[in-house]
C-alpha cells in the first residue's frame, strides 16, 4: 500500500518535512549548485588535466566531461522533481530499489556518501592552501603543502563548519553572495589570460595528440583526463540533497541543475582556453597556482595577490556549499531509521541537522591531509559505484515501477541522456587507479556487512519482510 502523501508547491507529491523549511529559491539554488561546482577545482586541475592529456587537446577533455554531467543532470532533474527531499539520492534509490533489496541500497549510498561527499570537500581545502602558498611563505614547498599548511586548512575548515550554523534563509543569502565572490575570481582569471593571449600557442596540439593510442595523446589520457572534468563539474546535484529546502522544487531543481552545468561549462571552456593561450605548455603542467601566474604577468603581483583572495573565498564558499547540502543526506536516512539515529536531530534553534554537519566537517580534515589526485581518484571512485551508476537503474526501474508517479519534469529524450550518463560513468569508473577501484570495493563490503548487522536488528530484509512504501505516488503502483 501506499502511504499517506500531500502536494507541494510543484505539483508533485513530497514526503512530510516538518522541521525543515522551504526557503531557497531559484537565483540561490543555481548559486549553490555553481558555487560548490567551480570553487578551486579548475584552479588547480588545470595543469594535471594538461599533463594528462598532453597538452591544449586537454580542453576537448571538458567538453566531454560536460556532456556526461548534463547527461546525469537528466537523471537528477527527473528524479529531484518528483521526490524533492532532503537527502537527494538516499530517496531515489529508497523508492526504486525497496521491490527486490529492501532498504539495502539507500543504506549503502548513505554509507559511502558520509564518506565521497567530506572528501570531495577536502580537495578543496587542499586547493585553497595551495594558492596560499603564493600568499603566505612556508605554505607549500616543492614537495606541496607543508605542516604548516596543513595546519592552515584545519583551521579554515573549522571555521566553515562554525559558518553552517545557522537559519537555511540566512545560509541562502551567505552563498549567493560567495557565488558572487567566484564569479569575479574566473572572470577576471579569464580577462587576464585575454590580455596576453596567443591562439597559436593555445591550440598548438602537439604531434600525433589525436592518435589512437599512447600516453601523453588525446585518447590515452582521456580516462584520466575524465576524472579530472567530472570532479570539476561535481555540485550541479547539491541543490537535490536540499529538496526539503528549495521552494517550487518542480520547477527550480531542474532549472538549477541545468543552468549550472551550461554556466559553469562555459566558464571552464574560458578558463582553460586563456590559460593555454598565456602560459607557456611545459610550465602550466607544473603550475600550482596557475591563475595567479597569469594575474600577475597582466597585471602585477598586487592585483594578482587580491584575486587570488577572491579565488580562496571561492574555494570556502564551494566546501561551504557541499557541506550544506551533504550533511542533509544522512539525515532523511536516520528519520526513516536506516542509519543512525543520532544523524535524525536537528539543532533546537537552527533547524539542521548537527551531526550531519560536524560528521562530515570532521572527514573533510582527514581528507585534506593527503594529496589533491589520491582523494579525487578515491572521492569519484567510490561516488560512481554507489550513486551515478545506481541512479541510471533507478531512473529506469522507477518509470516502469511508479508510473503514476508525478513528475514535474521528464527527462528530455529518455532513454538516450540515461544510456550515455551510463557508458559516461562505467569509463570513468575503469579509468580510475587500481587502488581507488579497491578501496571503494572494499568500502561496499564492509558498508554490506554494517547492514547485515542492521537488517538482522530490525528484522528487515533479508531477515524479514520488504516494506513497501510508495512515499510520493499518487495512487498504489503495481509491485509485480
Amino acid at each position: 500500500m501506499s502511504s499517506p502523501t500531500r502536494s507541494g508547491d510543484s505539483g508533485a507529491a513530497v514526503s512530510p518535512q516538518p522541521a525543515l523549511e522551504r526557503k531557497i529559491g531559484p537565483l540561490q539554488a543555481t548559486a549553490i549548485n555553481m558555487t560548490q561546482m567551480c570553487g578551486i577545482g579548475p584552479f588547480v586541475t588545470i595543469p594535471a588535466m594538461v599533463a594528462t592529456m598532453g597538452g591544449p587537446q586537454a580542453m576537448f577533455g571538458w567538453i566531454i566531461g560536460a556532456i556526461v554531467a548534463l547527461a546525469d543532470g537528466l537523471i537528477w532533474a527527473e528524479l529531484g522533481a518528483a521526490m524533492p527531499g532532503a537527502g537527494g539520492t538516499y530517496i531515489y534509490l529508497r523508492e526504486a530499489f525497496q521491490y527486490r533489496t529492501g532498504r539495502l541500497m539507500p543504506f549503502l549510498f548513505v554509507w559511502s556518501a558520509v564518506l565521497f561527499i567530506p572528501l570531495i570537500m577536502s580537495t578543496g581545502i587542499i586547493g585553497l592552501v595551495q594558492y596560499l602558498g603564493y600568499l603566505i611563505p612556508g605554505v607549500t614547498d616543492d614537495a606541496g603543502v607543508t605542516a604548516l599548511g596543513k595546519i592552515i586548512g584545519i583551521g579554515v575548515t573549522l571555521l566553515i563548519v562554525l559558518a553552517l550554523f545557522r537559519k537555511i534563509g540566512q545560509i541562502g543569502k551567505l552563498t549567493t553572495g560567495l557565488f558572487v565572490v567566484m564569479l569575479v575570481a574566473v572572470l577576471a582569471t579569464i580577462v587576464a589570460a585575454a590580455t596576453h593571449f596567443s591562439a597559436s600557442q593555445a591550440f598548438a596540439f602537439t604531434p600525433g595528440a589525436f592518435s589512437s593510442a599512447g600516453e601523453g595523446t588525446f585518447w590515452g589520457g582521456l580516462g584520466a583526463g575524465l576524472i579530472i572534468a567530472i570532479y570539476d563539474y561535481l555540485g550541479y546535484n547539491t541543490t537535490a540533497y536540499l529538496g526539503g529546502e528549495v521552494r517550487s522544487p518542480g520547477r527550480t531543481l531542474p532549472r538549477s541543475i541545468l543552468f549550472s552545468i551550461v554556466g559553469i561549462m562555459s566558464l571552464y571552456f574560458l578558463l582553460q582556453v586563456g590559460v593555454l593561450g598565456s602560459v607557456p605548455l611545459e610550465e602550466l603542467k607544473t603550475a600550482t597556482s596557475v591563475a595567479s601566474t597569469v594575474l600577475e604577468q597582466a597585471w602585477g603581483s598586487v592585483t594578482a595577490k587580491i584575486v587570488t583572495v577572491f579565488i580562496v573565498i571561492a574555494a570556502i564558499g564551494s566546501v561551504f556549499a557541499g557541506l550544506l547540502g551533504g550533511s542533509r543526506v544522512p539525515f532523511e536516512a536516520a528519520r526513516d531509521k536506516v542509519f543512525l539515529s543520532v544523524f535524525a536531530k536537528l539543532h533546537p534553534k537552527l533547524n539542521l541537522p548537527t551531526a550531519g554537519v560536524l560528521t562530515m566537517g570532521a572527514i573533510t580534515i582527514i581528507g585534506s591531509l593527503f594529496t589533491l589526485t589520491d582523494v579525487i581518484n578515491a572521492a569519484v571512485a567510490t561516488l560512481v559505484i554507489i550513486q551515478s551508476l545506481a541512479q541510471v537503474a533507478a531512473i529506469v526501474v522507477l518509470r516502469r515501477r511508479q508510473p503514476n508517479l508525478k513528475r514535474p519534469y521528464r527527462q528530455w529524450l529518455y532513454p538516450f541522456p540515461t544510456l550515455l550518463a551510463l557508458v559516461g560513468w562505467v569509463y570513468i569508473y575503469v579509468s580510475a587507479t587500481w587502488l581507488s577501484i579497491g578501496l571503494s570495493l572494499g568500502w561496499l563490503v564492509l558498508g554490506g556487512i554494517a547492514y547485515l548487522i542492521y537488517a538482522g536488528a530490525e528484522h528487515t530484509w533479508p531477515f524479514g519482510p520488504k516494506e513497501i512504501k510508495e512515499a510520493f505516488a499518487d495512487t498504489e503502483g503495481a509491485h509485480a
